[in-house]
């Protein structure tokens, strides 16, 4: 089966949980690649099997090149490769249709209740929904403190979520191909 696994990142924490998912696809016998949204054709997604999409929360949501910039901007900072364009929003319009194929959205954002931060994850999700993608589980998010750093056990959960993701496409297709007979 084949993944792929793209990402926006700021500070380098969506990158980090980006990364420790393709990993554990990986680990579990997937043909992986993974990268970030700038680095990445939406045409790259034409023949995977299952697309994993992340990005950070910003205002509630998915980020704008207004938030992007903000954040590309802050002297705290050192990220080599912030996200700047294109932003997710529009990478995903791009996308060749699903056509029923696997994905899964994931997110960073603070640690408060996500009555208070919102989340970008279900915006990724019903953007994959609407390009005709199945979504494999339902979205995640992955915490940061308000310094924008990774709390601790974040990677690990990411990693233990790639697995669940895994475990779930191999039980998803298990079921497709017996509809199939």
């Amino acid at each position: 089966m084949k993944a792929l696994v793209v990402y926006e990142s700021m500070y380098g924490n969506t990158a980090a949980v980006g990364n420790a998912i393709a990993a554990s696809l990986r680990a579990r016998g997937l043909d992986v690649g993974a990268g970030l949204v700038s680095q990445v054709d939406p045409e790259d997604a034409a023949d995977v099997d299952v697309l994993v999409v992340g990005g950070p929360t910003h205002v509630h949501g998915m980020s704008s090149s207004r938030t992007r910039k903000s954040a590309a901007d802050d002297e705290k900072n050192t990220f080599p490769e912030p996200t700047l364009e294109p932003g997710l929003r529009d990478w995903v319009k791009q996308l060749p249709p699903g056509r029923g194929r696997f994905a899964a959205a994931f997110d960073t954002r603070i640690d408060k209740p996500a009555i208070l931060t919102g989340s970008a994850a279900k915006g990724i999700g019903h953007r994959l929904r609407r390009r005709g993608f199945r979504l494999v589980a339902p979205p995640e998010c992955f915490l940061v403190s308000t310094q924008n750093r990774l709390l601790d056990g974040e990677v690990e959960r990411a990693t233990t979520w790639g697995r669940e993701v895994a475990e779930r496409l191999a039980v998803s297709g298990d079921a497709a191909s017996q509809r199939a007979l």
